[in-house]
């Protein structure tokens, strides 16, 4: 089995330990000969990069290089596996993300709704950028993209690469609610065979099966509606925020009992009550500053004066697991099933084609391959098409560098659905980004 070159993007992400633990625990299913991080910054990835080198040499003695660096050709050269996870404007950008659509009384949270609209725009350019660099010293380097909000970068790496075969976007979310269905049924996630439509963020389970063949949906809708349902994933088990938002599942399968949704559904059934819970001087993003931001630095800065990880528990999660099986199945032509974001053309057949959808597919060495889907309930249709109309027009004005494109997305979008609203968040919001966004052209009604 060959040893892969693995490039991390985004070296100094709170993610990346999490990651290496991950490739630790997997090194049998995607053996390593090197590990490069890339981080643009140098400061915040050394840290992580330090603590990440004592790590691997005790638990991982056999990788035969690991580095970390702000040079793009050292990083990419020889890759042929580069993990992308970059957040434009950090987390500070975050919380702005979440405040200003708060404080007009729509859904503050990272990728949906207005916020998600506002980190999407500042990262398209960067991801182009990034895709752009590798494919210079790497061309033939598989790409496995999970920045966020992933529905709205893969739409625009979908117009600037139309012909690149290997940029894969993916998202852990859907394998984040099936650790708590296997949780459920006393299994394994690597057991479960999921069917799954919709868009990224914003699909449904309609079926999960174990690879006996035995269908097991009615046993995990039975388990959520007279149980409950918490998540498993061990970096968000024992967090208050995702035990509330898993316990929202709940309410949706009452509601809406055909399928098992994302979670992400809340925002946009329920944005009302997403609002009433949320603290605008305590939203998610100043939760995860004060809490995993902090705890992730103080184990690295324990770790680095150890010199050795005696002192520290560290943890496999569900995210890097996933994304590096992905790989793994990409790698040595596996063809096993996962969720990923492919082009539509068909897939889901009562939907445009160009469509960026979220599906099961058999991922192989020539890329994957979609399972498909079918003619899709008119809900459901009508619920995809009004995000897809918003992604797609966010997108837009980026490339045409439109105000009144972002205008008609965010009044498309279910969390505001009110022109006054939406141009009021939108100026706000452009104030909060003129050092990320690109300048913005408003067309008049009448030009004399």
């Amino acid at each position: 089995m060959k040893k892969q070159n693995l490039v991390i993007v985004g070296g100094g992400s709170t993610y990346t330990i999490g990651m290496i633990m991950s490739l630790i625990e997997e090194k049998k299913q995607f053996p390593l000969r090197t590990i490069t991080f890339y981080d643009t910054n140098q400061q915040r990835q050394e840290k992580i990069a330090k603590a990440v080198d004592i790590i691997l040499h005790e638990k991982y003695p056999e990788l035969e290089s690991f580095s970390w660096t702000t040079d793009k050709e050292t990083a990419y050269r020889d890759a042929d596996f580069v993990f992308v996870q970059i957040r434009t404007g950090g987390l500070a950008m975050r919380e702005k993300d979440e405040q200003i659509p708060l404080k007009h009384g729509v859904v503050g949270q990272e990728t949906c709704g207005p916020g998600g609209m506002a980190y999407g725009f500042r990262s398209i350019g960067d991801m182009i950028k990034v895709v752009e660099d590798i494919r210079t010293y790497a061309p033939d380097a598989w790409i496995l993209n999970y920045t966020n909000p992933a529905a709205i970068v893969a739409e625009a790496l979908q117009r600037q690469f139309p012909h690149d075969k290997k940029i894969l976007n993916i998202c852990d979310m859907p394998a984040a609610i099936m650790v708590s269905y296997a949780k459920i049924l006393g299994k394994e996630i690597w057991d479960l065979v999921p069917e799954y439509f919709g868009l990224n963020h914003y699909g449904w389970f309609t079926d999960i099966y174990d690879k006996q063949g035995n269908r097991l949906t009615d046993d995990i809708k039975r388990a959520i509606t007279e149980d409950g349902f918490i998540p498993e994933d061990s970096e968000i088990v024992n967090d208050p925020s995702w035990i509330k938002t898993f316990k929202q599942v709940e309410v949706m399968l009452n509601d809406y009992p055909e399928y098992l949704p994302n979670t992400y559904l809340q925002y946009y059934l329920y944005p009302s009550d997403m609002v009433d819970k949320d603290d605008v001087e305590n939203t998610r993003a100043r939760q995860v500053i004060n809490g995993r931001e902090k705890r992730v630095h103080t184990l690295s800065e324990q770790i680095i004066e150890d010199g050795s990880t005696k002192n520290v528990e560290l943890e496999v999660d569900i995210h890097g697991r996933y994304m590096i099986r992905v790989a793994a199945s990409l790698a040595y032509n596996q063809g096993e099933t996962y969720i990923v974001i492919v082009k539509n053309n068909g897939i889901i057949s009562n939907i445009q084609d160009d469509a960026m959808v979220e599906v099961p597919a058999a991922l192989t060495a020539q890329g994957p391959k979609p399972y498909a889907v079918g003619e899709i309930p008119t809900f459901y249709k009508g619920m995809i098409e009004g995000q897809l109309a918003f992604e797609k027009l966010v997108v837009d004005a980026w490339f045409e560098k439109s105000y009144n494109k972002l205008m008609q997305a965010l009044t498309l979008n279910r969390t505001v659905i009110d022109a006054p609203k939406a141009r009021a968040i939108l100026d706000d919001l452009i104030e909060a980004n003129k050092d990320y966004w690109p300048t913005l052209t408003k067309k008049k009604a009448y030009t004399p």
